[in-house]
């Protein structure tokens, strides 16, 4: 890799400002000082260390953030903010995107990598990679409901739905549930408590695949994911 490349992406500027980081002196590969942006180096072997710390670089990034209400899933938006906006520059730098789609006024579980090969891994729909969703309704919510789900129910559009597993955990003029689904397809979770005469009045994802989301992590807040769940996400039994 070019080492003003491998500089930008590691966050230590723009290219042009890698290029005058380089031209100052300021760093070094396997204790030899770098002036040329051009020259290549291997960072999985090579040394490097700009104004003396060594550089740990990596390819990719894997972030579980909370999503807060109003932020967009999508990497910008001429017109609104997005969940991208709202990361720190020196993860901002890796061009990670949302694995997935939060709708604008759902909350929750939201995976942001670079890593495409995972993001398709778990979008894809012949894995069908479980979501739960935690869910209010602005009504009863009643066991024959949850039978419609598990038959799947047909959407506005004439699409039928895979099974669906829906849990009440509770019930009266407003009702709390959680659905699991394998499929994402567009304001899936509204459209089918619409299916059956419904309204969702808030939504929060709080799993994907083998992912949880960490309830300590407030609203809008975000951290890397640890070994564990990165490992257990990417296993082909997820």
């Amino acid at each position: 890799m070019r080492m003003d490349k491998l500089l930008s992406n590691m966050g230590f500027g723009s290219r042009k400002e890698v290029k005058i980081l380089l031209k100052g002196g300021g760093v070094k590969v396997n204790g030899e000082m770098v002036k040329d942006a051009k020259q290549h180096v291997d960072p999985k072997v090579d040394h490097i260390e700009v104004h003396g710390e060594k550089v740990e670089y990596r390819e990719f990034i894997y972030l579980m953030m909370n999503k807060p209400k109003g932020l967009l899933s999508a990497t910008e938006d001429s017109n609104y903010e997005t969940v991208i906006d709202i990361l720190e520059i020196e993860d901002q730098v890796f061009n990670p995107f949302p694995v997935g789609r939060l709708d604008k006024d759902t909350e929750g579980l939201l995976l942001i990598t670079n890593d495409g090969q995972l993001s398709h891994q778990l979008l894809s729909p012949k894995k069908h990679v479980p979501k739960k969703y935690f869910a209010v309704i602005d009504q009863e919510v009643s066991e024959g409901d949850v039978k419609a789900f598990a038959e799947g129910v047909t959407l506005d559009d004439g699409y039928h739905t895979k099974p669906g597993e829906l849990t009440i955990l509770s019930s009266g003029t407003e009702s709390e549930i959680e659905l699991t689904i394998t499929e994402g397809k567009f304001h899936q979770v509204k459209r089918m408590f619409e299916a059956v005469g419904k309204k969702v009045v808030y939504l929060k994802r709080i799993s994907m695949g083998t992912l949880l989301l960490d309830e300590t992590l407030e609203l809008g807040e975000y951290r890397e994911l640890t070994d564990e769940e990165l490992e257990q996400l990417k296993s082909p039994t997820t």
